[in-house]
C-alpha cells in the first residue's frame, strides 16, 4: 500500500487545508492584529477589501497586458497548456487506463478511460467518464477535480464499479467526496457523500468507508486538519458513524485507510502531530490499535509482508544504529512481535539521497540523487536476503520518475525522463526488461541553442550549495543577459530539473538564462539538508540563495540589474525575503502565494501547520522568527527593487491577506510595486489553464520588462 504517512505529507504541503470549512471565514484572532493598519485586508470576501483587490488587478493589467507581445505570449503558453500533444498520465484501476485531461474544449477536465492497446496509439481512443465541464453546466457549480479512489476489484477483468470522487469549488483545498458508479456512469443516488469540508473518505469494503472531515465545533485541529476519523457504514447518517481514533486539537491530521492488498488486508490509523512527526497504528479486527512502534519522525511503509523504515533521523534498534537519510527493511509481523533485525537498503553518502522507491509485485525500485541527478536501482528480496541489480535500461540523463503500473498484480512500471531542453518521455518497462517508449511530450519552444550546466555555489557558513543553469550556448559573459533565479528551500522537498514549455516560451526562446537553486531547507541531499535551515535556522537557506545570485554575477552571466527572482508559497517566503534583505542583489521579484506576515502566519488558514519548519510566532520563537518575517523587515526608509505579487481569492492554504497586506504596505511607501489576485484557483494559483496561461504571461512580461533594459 502507499504509506498513509507518506500520504499525510503529501496532503499537508500539496493540499493544506484552512482552518475554516469556509473558504473567507475571518481568520482567528491574535493579539497583535489590532495593531496591524492592514488587518483588514486579511477578510478574504470583505467588499472593501476586493474592491482594493480589483483595483489593484486593474493597475497591473493596465501596465502589463495591453501590448501585442503580452497576447501572443499568452496565447502560446495558453496554447501549450491546452495542447492534445501532451502526454496523458494514467492509473490502472481494474483492466481500464484512466486519465484526467483539460484542454481548450475542457476547460475544468474529462475524467476517461482506455485500454493499454489503445493507449500505446498515438491517439487512443478514450471513453469518456465524467464531464467536468457539462456537470458544472448542470449544476450551476464551479467544480474543480480533487481526484478519484476507486474500490478495486476482487477478481480479475472485473469493473471496479464503485468510485469516490472529490470535487472542489473554484479549486479551493476544501472539497467534497460524492460516489460514484462507474457501470452506469452515474452518482449513486442515496450513496456516500461527504459535505464540503477538509478532509476525505477511503474505503474499506463497498459498503463501509472510513471519514475524516468536519464533523461540527472541535472536531478539527488548531491547524484547520480533521483531528477524529470514523467508519461509515452505507445506508447509515454520517453523525452515526463509529468513531475509529480521536486526536488532540493540536495534533495536525489524523485519517486512516485500508490496505487492499490481496492476502494482506491490514487497517491503519495515522496520527500527524506535525510534519515529519507522527504515530501510525494497526487497527486489529476487533477495532484496537496497536502502535508501529517505529520513530515518528521515519515514514513508514508496509507492503505485502515488509515494513520499510525511511529515516530521518539515527535510529538505534535490535544492537545496531542506523543513519539519518537510511531505508530499512523488516518484516512487518516480526516487527509487531517485537523483533528489530533491518536490512540496509540505502544508505546516504555526501553526495546522496533517497529520492524516491516504488514497488512492484515482486520488485523495490530505488531512484537516488547523486549530486541532484537521478540513479536507477532494482532490490529483490528472497527469503534471507535482498538482491541488489541494476535497472536495464535506465535513461543515462534528466530527471527520472518511476511508479508501479499495478504493484498487486505484476512488475511492470512508468517511467519518466526529462530535463529543462528535452520533452519528457513516458515508457513502460518490465523490471529487468528493456524500456518501451509509449510517448514523448512535443517540443514547445526552440531549445536548440541552449545548454544546461550544473554548477555549484559557496554559502555564507562555506556550505557547497548547487544549482542549475540554462544559457545560450553563445552567450557573452558581459553580465547583461536577463536572468531569471527560481527558488523553494522547504519541506524536504528537492528542485530537479524538468520540461516545461511555459519557462520555455517565456524566457528562454528569448534569449533568457534560467536557473533553479538547490537551496538547503529542499530535500536534495535528503533529510540533513531540510533540517539545516528550520526554525531558527532559516537563514541559511537566504544565504545559500543569495549566494548563487552572487554566483551568478560573478561568473559574468547576469548584474543586479538584470536578475530577477521567482518562488511560490514557501518559495514566496524566500522572495520575500531576499526582497527585504538583499535588495541590492535583484532586478525585479515576483513574490506568489506567499507567506509574509510571519507573526499572523499560524492564525491564518492551515498556517498552524507549518510551525515545524518556521516555529511557533506567539512564543519565544518570535525572537528568531521575526529575523525572516518580510512584513516585518520591511523598512519605507530603504530602497527596493520592482516587485510583483501574486495571489489567489480562493486560497484556502496559505492566505491572501500576506500579499495583500505586503503590497499595500509597499504601495504607501512609494515603492514599485503590482498586485495580482486571481479571484479562483486555490494555492495553484488558477483553476483552469487561461488563469495559468494569463498568469504565466503576466510573471514573464514583468520580468522580461524590467530585466531587459540596458
Amino acid at each position: 500500500m502507499p504509506t498513509l504517512t507518506q500520504a499525510c505529507h503529501t496532503l499537508l504541503i500539496t493540499a493544506g487545508l484552512a482552518a475554516s470549512s469556509a473558504v473567507g471565514a475571518a481568520p482567528k484572532e491574535s493579539p497583535n492584529v489590532s495593531e496591524d493598519p492592514y488587518a483588514w485586508l486579511e477578510d478574504v470576501q470583505g467588499e472593501r477589501a476586493l474592491t482594493w483587490v480589483k483595483q489593484h488587478n486593474a493597475q497591473s493589467e493596465a501596465e502589463l497586458t495591453t501590448t501585442p507581445q503580452f497576447r501572443q505570449l499568452e496565447s502560446d503558453i495558453r496554447a501549450i497548456l491546452d495542447s492534445d500533444a501532451k502526454i496523458p498520465g494514467v492509473e490502472k484501476i481494474g483492466d481500464h487506463y484512466y486519465n484526467f485531461w483539460k484542454d481548450k474544449q475542457h476547460e475544468r477536465g474529462l475524467w476517461r478511460r482506455t485500454t493499454l492497446a489503445e493507449y500505446r496509439k498515438d491517439k487512443p481512443a478514450w471513453e469518456t467518464i465524467i464531464d467536468l465541464d457539462a456537470l458544472n453546466k448542470a449544476e450551476g457549480e464551479n467544480w474543480v477535480w480533487h481526484g478519484a479512489d476507486c474500490l478495486k476489484p476482487k477478481l480479475q477483468g472485473e469493473v471496479p464499479a464503485r468510485c469516490l470522487i472529490a470535487l472542489s469549488r473554484g479549486g479551493a483545498d476544501a472539497d467534497v467526496t460524492r460516489e460514484f458508479d462507474l457501470t452506469t456512469k452515474t452518482w449513486v443516488e442515496g450513496g456516500f457523500f461527504r459535505p464540503e469540508a477538509k478532509g476525505g473518505l477511503q474505503w474499506i469494503d463497498r459498503d463501509t468507508v472510513y471519514v475524516f472531515t468536519d464533523f461540527g465545533a472541535g472536531s478539527m485541529t488548531s491547524s484547520g486538519y480533521p483531528r477524529i476519523v470514523k467508519e461509515w457504514k452505507r445506508g447509515t447518517p454520517l453523525d452515526q458513524a463509529r468513531v475509529v481514533y480521536e486526536g488532540e486539537a493540536t495534533d495536525l491530521y489524523i485519517a486512516a485507510s485500508h490496505d487492499h492488498t490481496p492476502g494482506f488486508p491490514r487497517d491503519f490509523v495515522s496520527r500527524t502531530l506535525a510534519f515529519y512527526n507522527d504515530e501510525l497504528y494497526l487497527r486489529d479486527a476487533d477495532g484496537k490499535l496497536r502502535k508501529v512502534d517505529a520513530p515518528n519522525s521515519a515514514n513508514k511503509s508496509v507492503h505485502r509482508e515488509w515494513l520499510l523504515l525511511e529515516l530521518r533521523d539515527p535510529y538505534s534498534a535490535g544492537g545496531q544504529t542506523y543513519v539519518a537519510g537510511s531505508l530499512i527493511a523488516t518484516r512487518f509481523d516480526d516487527f509487531m512481535a517485537g523483533k528489530r533485525d533491518f536490512t540496509v537498503l540505502f544508505a546516504p553518502s555526501e553526495s546522496t539521497s533517497l529520492a524516491g522507491f516504488s514497488w512492484t509485485r515482486h520488485h523495490l525500485v530505488l531512484n537516488v540523487l547523486d549530486d541532484v541527478k537521478n540513479r536507477l536501482s532494482v532490490l529483490t528480496p528472497d527469503d534471507k536476503t535482498w538482491k541488489h541489480g541494476e535497472f536495464t535500461g535506465a535513461p543515462g540523463f534528466g530527471t527520472l520518475a518511476v511508479s508501479a503500473v499495478d504493484e498487486d498484480d505484476s512488475d511492470a512500471v512508468w517511467l519518466t525522463a526529462t530535463d529543462y531542453l528535452t520533452p519528457t518521455t513516458l515508457s513502460l518497462a518490465q523490471v529487468g526488461e528493456r524500456p518501451e517508449v509509449l510517448k514523448t511530450m512535443p517540443v514547445f519552444f526552440d531549445g536548440s541553442n541552449n545548454l544546461i550546466e550544473q554548477h555549484f555555489a559557496t554559502s555564507k557558513d562555506g556550505t557547497r550549495v548547487p544549482y542549475f543553469l540554462v544559457r545560450p550556448k553563445d552567450l557573452k559573459l558581459d553580465g547583461k543577459a536577463p536572468t531569471l533565479l527560481y527558488g523553494y528551500g522547504g519541506f524536504e522537498i528537492s528542485l530537479t530539473p524538468g520540461y516545461s514549455g511555459s519557462v520555455g516560451k517565456g524566457w528562454l526562446e528569448k534569449g533568457g538564462v534560467y536557473a533553479v537553486a538547490n537551496i538547503r531547507g529542499g530535500g536534495e541531499y535528503g533529510p540533513r539538508w531540510h533540517q539545516a535551515a528550520l526554525k531558527a535556522n532559516r537563514h541559511k537557506a537566504y544565504e545559500d540563495f543569495a549566494a548563487v545570485a552572487q554566483d551568478l554575477v560573478a561568473r559574468r552571466i547576469t548584474s543586479k540589474e538584470h536578475l530577477g527572482i521567482q518562488g511560490g508559497s514557501n518559495g514566496g517566503l524566500l522572495t520575500g525575503n531576499m526582497l527585504t534583505q538583499y535588495p541590492e542583489l535583484f532586478g525585479a521579484v515576483v513574490v506568489q502565494v506567499p507567506l509574509l506576515d510571519m507573526k499572523r502566519y499560524s492564525h491564518l488558514l492551515a498556517g498552524a501547520s507549518w510551525m515545524a519548519e518556521y516555529g511557533d510566532p506567539d512564543t519565544a520563537d518570535w525572537d528568531y522568527i521575526r529575523t525572516f518575517s518580510p512584513y516585518h523587515l520591511f523598512d519605507a526608509k530603504r530602497e527596493y527593487p520592482p516587485v510583483i505579487f501574486m495571489t489567489s481569492t480562493r486560497d484556502d492554504r496559505v492566505h491572501p491577506g500576506h500579499a495583500r497586506k505586503m503590497a499595500a504596505k509597499m504601495l504607501e511607501a512609494n515603492k514599485d510595486v503590482r498586485y495580482y489576485e486571481n479571484i479562483e484557483g486555490g494555492h495553484g494559483g488558477s483553476a483552469n489553464n487561461a488563469q495559468a496561461a494569463h498568469m504565466s504571461a503576466l510573471a514573464f512580461t514583468f520580468l522580461w520588462k524590467e530585466l531587459s533594459q540596458e
